[in-house]
């Protein structure tokens, strides 16, 4: 459908409007509504915004200078939805809902021009756009409470019911987080997406927490418009497919009158009993999917018009002139004078400036200030003697990595209150290997609590906790269970501080059971040596410690930069090296350390992107991370034996890679073995040859690896992963 024909019917059936009697603009403009004229009147002009500014896109879009045309035409009763809830209320909006970004702008104080600029300026990519600056078109605004979304499809739903249930936590725990204790969260997305795991992750999560007696005010806000693109989705699906736990109403998205007074309800349901509901706001959609969509392939002329004679912006002009509260002429003048308005408004913001450099673009994609970052001992003598029970962790002697994390994670819990962990089976059984044992114990079920078993779920609590001020330490059980909800970490973590040039974060700390070589356990879930897919998410950081100092430092390091800069980490635990004690011998206990107290803790400080050297050896430099680095020590003894003079390089840091460090110790031998127990293919070996190569290393390069294959079960394995023979035969042949 095109822009002009929506134009076009919305002047001729304005002006076919008969006038009312003139009514009272503090009375409802029809019977049974509490809509009053007054109100209708604010609420038209924002709808107007809205359609206005999808016409002005398309306009754009044909100048050359516009570069994004999905609009909200035919979903303006949104607007009912802004008008129900408050201005603190967090709103995670769908893309389609530019008449609430409109009458949020106007409620939070700001002139109706400032929230229709903003929208301008996402559509020219112009660089002062005030929330993504030109990186994407979103709906977003700090001083708004409007989080920015992408386009991805209900990705935010498990996050907005983090915000919920951060909302409630921090009350509990007494905190002061970033929305109002009485907040609710808004979320708003489209009838399609109800059918994605992620959405169904949402509702259900929301629905399992209340069911539990959990407080979770989020209000989902289905605009159903009955297609997703091309696809129908069938009449009274959204309905049926609701969650029975969920309140559910409903609203006709093109009666004003209608969704105002139903909103209203759903809103204040959610404010009074503090829990989620479901609110479907039937739609249609105008002009089409994006400016580029052609309808008739695969809608017919009657279905279009059919949608065209629902238009929601004729229905309030018809409420207003019927009410006797305006003229059809004043109607039409208005949209006159808007339109003309607006696309002065337009051409202006197209020559605004745009987004010059890569430097320009990247600048808030992962912030790092390593000078604020370094810990320092910030737990106070008390609080440690009562976390601990009075037998402090530096006291216990050598410890094992998985101690080691518990320790840490311990003095974090103890030193800052708004650190929570959790995720399946960390609260009481303490992880599947024991590693947050006892933790639940020490600082209660509000701090250290179990999940339901649904990744996305666990993530999207801790986006939610995160962007709502507090600091969440998730547990993805094994590593193969990330991928199960990946997009949570790509599409919605990583990237919120690049399209909020900072103004929003989610600082996590995401603790995975990771690699394999697992003994008497096994197969391919349990044990995965997969991370290509973290690697590649701009701005993430992978850290993965084979060590138990390393394991506390870098995991404090981790913790410090989630909360100073909002890093999004994801942290990958060793699960064969939980609990080993010995390097070479069976006794010798050469894989435990002692763990250090918060006076060490600056002094110990492993900044991110920084290597631990093994040795000084001249001949070879074995480069390696994770369990490679106890097969590594282990081989280098053997060929010093030999004769052969090695040293160890334990990268320590996956992403981004510790290049400086890389490269110092590969000029020193002139020779570098890559032992790699991710895949030969995608593994981590292939960027590491690529940045020995890239910075003009002219030695020689091996590299050993696990094979490309999905890891068997039981003796299987030792066919398919990196062995400890594999590397001294590759060194061995790199060193002759």
């Amino acid at each position: 459908m095109a822009r002009d024909t929506v134009e076009t019917h919305f002047t001729e059936a304005v002006t076919a409007l008969s006038p009312g009697a003139p009514r009272d603009p503090g009375m409802p403009v029809r019977e049974g509504t509490t809509l009053t004229g007054a109100r209708c009147r604010e609420l038209f002009e924002f709808q107007l915004g809205s359609r206005l500014l999808d016409v002005a896109s398309r306009w754009l879009r044909e100048q050359g200078e516009g570069f994004y045309t999905i609009g909200s035409a035919g979903h303006e009763g949104n607007v009912a939805v802004a008008a129900a809830v408050r201005v603190t209320d967090p709103a995670l909006l769908h893309y389609r809902s530019g008449a609430f970004y409109l009458a949020r702008s106007v409620m939070a104080g700001r002139l109706p021009e400032e929230g229709l600029r903003d929208v301008l300026l996402g559509l020219t990519a112009s660089a002062e756009e005030p929330m993504a600056g030109g990186r994407h078109k979103v709906f977003g605004h700090p001083d708004l409470a409007v989080i920015p979304q992408t386009s991805t499809i209900a990705s935010h739903l498990p996050r907005a019911v983090g915000v919920a249930f951060a909302i409630e936590r921090a009350r509990q725990l007494g905190l002061a987080g970033a929305w109002p204790g009485d907040a609710i969260a808004v979320c708003s997305f489209g009838d399609a997406s109800v059918n994605h795991a992620s959405a169904l992750s949402g509702l259900n999560t929301a629905a399992y927490g209340a069911y539990q007696g959990l407080a979770m005010p989020v209000l989902f806000v289905c605009e159903d418009n009955g297609l997703g693109i091309s696809v129908r989705t069938p009449d009274g699906w959204v309905a049926a497919a609701r969650h029975r736990l969920l309140e559910y109403f409903e609203a006709d998205g093109c009666d004003l009158a209608d969704v105002h007074d139903v909103a209203r309800a759903a809103a204040e349901h959610v404010r009074r009993h503090r829990s989620p509901a479901l609110l479907r706001i039937g739609t249609v959609r105008l002009m089409g999917h994006a400016g580029s969509d052609v309808e008739l392939s695969y809608r017919t002329k009657r279905e279009i018009n059919a949608d065209l004679e629902r238009d929601p912006l004729v229905a309030t002009a018809r409420l207003l002139v019927e009410a006797g509260l305006t003229t059809p002429d004043e109607l039409l003048t208005r949209y006159e004078t808007t339109r003309e308005h607006l696309f002065k408004m337009a051409m202006e913001s197209s020559r605004r400036s745009r987004l010059a450099s890569a430097v320009e673009i990247m600048e808030p994609l992962a912030p790092r200030t390593p000078e604020a970052v370094a810990p320092a001992s910030t737990v106070a003598a008390a609080s440690r003697e009562r976390a601990f029970g009075g037998r402090l962790p530096e006291l216990e002697g050598p410890l094992t990595l998985s101690q080691a994390i518990n320790r840490t994670l311990a003095d974090t819990l103890a030193a800052h209150p708004d650190v929570l962990v959790f995720g399946e089976d960390v609260a009481r059984k303490g992880g599947v290997y024991g590693v947050t044992r006892g933790l639940q114990k020490r600082f209660g079920a509000g701090r250290v609590f179990d999940t339901l078993l649904d990744e996305q779920a666990v993530l999207g609590l801790a986006l939610g906790s995160g962007v709502s001020g507090l600091l969440p330490v998730p547990e993805i059980q094994y590593l193969a269970y990330l991928h199960n909800a990946l997009d949570q970490i790509r599409g919605e973590a990583a990237t919120l501080s690049f399209f909020s040039r900072g103004a929003f974060r989610n600082p996590m700390v995401v603790r995975v059971a990771s690699y394999a070589y697992q003994k008497g356990f096994g197969g391919h879930f349990h044990n995965d040596n997969s991370v290509a897919a973290l690697r590649d998410i701009p701005g993430l950081v992978v850290a993965s410690p084979a060590r138990p100092d390393d394991a506390a430092s870098m995991l404090r390091t981790c913790l410090a930069a989630a909360r100073t800069d909002g890093s999004v980490c994801v942290f990958l635990e060793p699960i064969a090296l939980y609990n080993t004690r010995d390097l070479f011998d069976d006794g010798d206990n050469g894989w435990l350390s002692p763990y250090a107290p918060p006076a060490r803790w600056a002094e110990t400080h492993i900044p991110i992107g920084r290597a631990r050297s093994y040795g000084d050896g001249r001949d070879l430099t074995i480069a390696t991370f994770g369990n490679g680095v106890r097969m590594s020590l282990r081989a280098a003894v053997r060929l010093t034996a030999e004769g052969y003079s090695c040293r160890v390089l334990d990268l320590r840091w996956l992403s981004p890679l510790p290049i400086d460090d890389l490269l110092h110790a590969a000029e020193l031998t002139g020779k570098v073995l890559i032992a790699d127990e991710t895949r030969r293919t995608g593994g981590v070996s292939e960027s590491i040859v690529a940045e020995l190569l890239d910075a003009g290393f002219t030695g020689r390069i091996a590299r050993v690896t696990s094979a490309d294959s999905f890891i068997p079960l039981g003796d299987a394995s030792r066919h398919v992963l990196l062995s400890e023979g594999e590397i001294e035969d590759a060194a061995r042949k790199l060193l002759g």
